[in-house]
């Protein structure tokens, strides 16, 4: 008997993913494929269109190969943020790199923006600050580097979702979603549209930016290719980080996220739209039927790829050997591992911050510098999170992890000791592109409603973690030193 299911995508940084959803929730078949990453210039990240779509072929393909008899419904779109790229509205080709999300090539332009005086307005209409990490300056590169070179009418700008949406139609569709147009920058979240102002000030022509729609929403059709056939409808998109909000069914106000990854975002959901406070950006969270969920966001720009750094750095094999060293010590013995590789973000935004090891004496060992590392994952969850309470007036509700590295009690345990607050563990670590899933089924009649995707959740069990009071407070202490002496060269540079 052939059974239906949901193929959700979530393109992320490092690899494409594809699963296969059944109606009752459960995950029947999985593929993945990598995507490679090019640094072309000291704070330049780049990555090759045609090469994630690739990607994304292959793990449809790994995916489907898994099992027989199964219809596919829709498909679900779940896409790294921030990553920017133009290609040709007539031919389809890619016409320069992927600038990713993880890419500083912006931040003197960012500077002069703030300088200025610009910041308090963009803030103000997207919720977002000026910093290097988001779209619109990133956007206005790409112009810029292909003016003369091509028709502008014939140029289409996207994130990395209005980019797969076009693959998959055959070029028919160039369309995102809110969630994903909220982070470009160039977005009014009040008005739900591009804005001819923020278009203005950042230099992007606005004939060029996709259509937004909802997060749920059937963009259109897929053309057919390889093992997918023609005629499926492309029936959601929405950014990873989102999509794991969705996923965990984080549906009621104050209920929160932590995604760990190569970055980390924090996410809580709002009741309606709020200015953010300083430190913290407020974005989309979905958009369904017309209708905006509102969130607080911290986007920290490296966290678990510290640990593969580390690991290299101290000559261990991998992560997980990594780990057991730093849980075989007690504490750090004063050693921070500040992993500002790229600047730090959330809550500081500081591009020009470097990363450091601090507190290093001659009783350091190498344990002390794994435990610092995998301290500094948690340190930078709590920054965020000391300002979510403090503009929540201390009440935050269920706050549920994902990502790869929350399936390590250890870490997981720095993390809920530090923030005093339990976390709700995902069984499955396809938060984000169950999210998508959910999103796409929603649009077909898959599913009847965001309840019978609640009925799926079952049973989870809060992970609660206590760490001693002296022991944090000493931590914290040691911390904000070390994020000073990261942060030195730009205060350096100002005199």
């Amino acid at each position: 008997m052939t059974r239906r299911a949901v193929l959700s995508i979530d393109q992320g940084t490092t690899n494409s993913k594809a699963i296969l959803v059944g109606e009752d929730g459960a995950i029947v078949a999985r593929g993945s494929a990598p995507v490679p990453i090019s640094h072309p210039r000291s704070g330049w990240v780049e990555q090759d269109a045609n090469a994630i779509w690739r990607s994304v072929e292959q793990a449809i393909g790994a995916c489907l190969a898994e099992i027989d008899d199964t219809e596919v419904a829709a498909i679900g779109i779940s896409n790294q943020r921030e990553s920017v790229l133009a290609w040709n509205r007539r031919t389809g080709e890619p016409l320069v790199p992927v600038i990713t999300w993880q890419c500083r090539r912006t931040a003197d332009a960012c500077e002069k923006l703030r300088e200025a005086g610009h910041e308090e307005r963009v803030i103000a209409l997207t919720g977002l600050p000026l910093d290097p990490l988001f779209p619109a300056p990133k956007l206005r590169w790409l112009l810029d580097s292909l003016a003369g070179q091509i028709d502008p009418a014939d140029i289409c700008l996207g994130t990395v979702d209005s980019w797969l949406i076009s693959r998959f139609t055959g070029g028919a569709v160039h369309a995102c979603d809110r969630s994903n147009a909220a982070r470009t920058q160039l977005f009014d979240l009040a008005e739900a549209r591009w804005s001819e102002e923020l278009c203005g000030l950042f230099g992007v022509r606005q004939a060029c930016l996709p259509q937004v729609r909802d997060s749920s929403h059937v963009f259109g059709q897929t053309v057919g290719m390889g093992p997918l056939p023609g005629g499926i409808p492309v029936a959601s998109a929405i950014g990873d980080s989102h999509a794991a909000l969705f996923g965990h069914g984080a549906f009621s106000p104050g209920d929160g996220k932590a995604t760990f990854g190569t970055g980390s975002s924090i996410m809580t959901t709002l009741p309606a739209f709020v200015a953010p406070p300083r430190g913290l950006t407020t974005t989309i969270a979905w958009s369904i039927d017309g209708a905006s969920t509102f969130a607080f966001e911290g986007n920290i720009l490296t966290s678990a790829s510290v640990l593969p750094w580390t690991s290299e750095l101290l000559g261990l094999n991998g992560v997980d050997e990594l780990l057991a060293l730093a849980e075989s010590v007690a504490s750090s013995e004063g050693v921070c591992v500040v992993p500002a590789f790229v600047g730090l973000g959330a809550p500081h935004w500081d591009a020009e911050a470097r990363a450091l090891i601090s507190g290093l004496g001659f009783g350091s060992k190498p344990a002390h510098v794994a435990r610092a590392a995998a301290e500094s994952i948690a340190l930078q969850v709590h920054d965020v999170f000391a300002i979510v309470k403090e503009a929540g007036d201390g009440r935050v509700g269920r706050l549920f992890v994902d990502g790869g590295p929350s399936r390590n009690p250890f870490l997981m345990g720095l993390v809920s000791g530090l923030l005093e607050q339990p976390l709700i563990t995902c069984e499955s670590t396809e938060a984000s592109a169950l999210g998508a899933a959910y999103l796409a089924g929603l649009s077909t009649g898959v599913w009847s409603g965001v309840e019978a995707i609640l009925d799926q959740a079952g049973e989870r069990r809060p992970l609660s973690a206590r760490m001693d009071p002296q022991m944090r407070a000493e931590m914290l202490a040691e911390w904000e030193m070390a994020l000073r002496r990261a942060m030195l060269p730009k205060q350096t540079a100002k005199g």
